[in-house]
């Protein structure tokens, strides 16, 4: 039995997200021990961890028209080149903070490209009927990615210096490339639609788009961009992808820091726990997946109450584990605590993230693009910020070891979960409401 090239596909741009996400771990892990070595302050260490995500928001709507105009294959080839070139050349120097300000930049600006491509790459192979778990296999490599970052990297830091880390991701890189240059390819040619109808991409109606050497020709018919960025379901999902990312985002750039000064625990010694948030991401992404599919299959809920009840759940659990993480003074405590809320935060993208594609199935990648360019300030904002806070705590209580430090830090994003998911029960629909 022939193995279906666009299985291959899919295996390969779920090693593209995971290899993505050990580069963002990588980085936070590999800065935090240089930069501490090196006695730079909180606030400073927050602004150069956020740079990233300025690059990362100011391309990821270029990077879908990149895609769509020059073909998702060469595009996620060229972004996942860019930023392994760069993590291979820069040194990781915490004095030299130009240097490092533009390589993170150029790193977010790679990686904005590469999401938008995969959608792309994806929607081009992959027939309806796969696509939900395509996706949702793609977009798991991601927290299993950070789940191995967290488990190997302190390790050769510990061995081989922070540096090293740099040199690791560079080659994954570029095996990645070597790989993506060799077996991926774009779709065939549609010269009969009837002899191949799983390549077509839906339009509206009947209508159905070719797929000709990878890229889709531009449609003639008008975005309505007010429409989309006054509709209110479409703010929910805005507001709950800001949320999602803000508490991805701080714990992932600042859990390494909480372990060392906050709980003055070696990542190192810590061996395979402090994979466990992300491991939980991992396992509990595709959980919420395969639930509201079984939900909505057997009709045991309408999609509107399936993705408001999963949304729910899944971000006030976040929100309560979030909140106490400060009180356990324990490794194992603090392990726990940021699992449960990063795995039901993963949950809760049953909820918001898939709502994209039922409020608006022709223009899902517009509004995909728009909420995550929210969910990317989130980034910018919650990393900025929390050093900012821990900046202040360590100047009023001398040091970062006290809970005090650290409860505003875990206590924000909390906040916001309890907020977002008010905001979507009362305005989200799992209704098509674009033409």
């Amino acid at each position: 039995m022939k193995f279906p090239r666009r299985y291959l596909i899919v295996i390969l741009t779920f090693i593209c997200t995971s290899i993505c996400y050990i580069e963002r771990v990588g980085f936070s892990i590999a800065y935090t021990v240089a930069a501490d070595a090196a006695g730079v302050n909180q606030s400073s260490k927050g602004a150069i961890l956020s740079t990233f995500y300025y690059g990362y928001a100011c391309s990821q709507i270029p990077g879908g028209w990149a895609a769509q105009k020059i073909g998702g294959r060469r595009v996620l080839l060229l972004s996942f080149a860019l930023w392994s070139v760069t993590c291979a050349l820069v040194p990781l120097d915490p004095n030299r903070v130009v240097v490092l300000i533009i390589a993170r930049l150029l790193v977010g600006v790679a990686q904005g490209f590469i999401f938008p491509s995969i959608h792309t790459v994806l929607a081009q192979w992959v027939p309806p009927h796969e696509r939900s778990r395509s996706v949702s296999l793609t977009t798991s490599g991601m927290y299993l990615g950070a789940a191995l970052g967290m488990l190997l990297l302190p390790s050769l830091v510990k061995l081989k210096g922070p540096q090293s880390v740099f040199v690791a991701e560079a080659a994954l890189g570029t095996m990645w490339c070597l790989l993506w240059f060799k077996y991926a390819s774009d779709p065939p040619r549609i010269e009969n639609p009837k002899e191949n109808p799983e390549l077509l991409l839906p339009i509206k109606g009947t209508q159905k788009l070719k797929v000709e050497n990878g890229k889709l020709p531009m449609k003639n018919s008008q975005i309505p961009w007010m429409k989309i960025l006054t509709s209110l379901p479409v703010w929910a999902i805005v507001v709950n992808n800001f949320t999602f990312h803000y508490g991805l985002y701080v714990l992932m750039n600042w859990l390494p820091t909480y372990f060392e000064l906050g709980l003055q625990i070696s990542l190192h010694d810590m061996g395979s726990s402090k994979m466990m948030p992300y491991l939980n991401m991992f396992i509990f992404s595709n959980i919420g997946g395969v639930v509201a599919d079984y939900l909505i299959t057997k009709r045991i809920m309408f999609v509107t109450k399936t993705r408001k009840f999963l949304n729910t759940i899944g971000f006030l659990v976040a929100s309560l584990a979030l909140i106490v993480i400060p009180i356990f003074r324990t490794c194992v405590g603090a392990v726990f605590c940021s699992s449960v809320a990063l795995g039901f935060l993963a949950l809760g993208r049953a909820g918001f993230a898939v709502n994209h594609m039922d409020v608006a199935p022709r223009y899902a990648g517009i509004v995909m693009g728009v909420s995550n360019t929210a969910g990317t300030l989130a980034g910018i904002v919650g990393v900025d910020l929390t050093g900012k806070l821990l900046e202040a705590a360590k100047t009023a209580n001398s040091d970062l070891s006290r809970p005090e430090s650290w409860t505003q830090v875990f206590f924000i994003p909390g906040l916001l979960c309890i907020f977002s998911s008010l905001i979507f029960l009362q305005f989200s629909t799992g209704e098509k409401i674009f033409d």
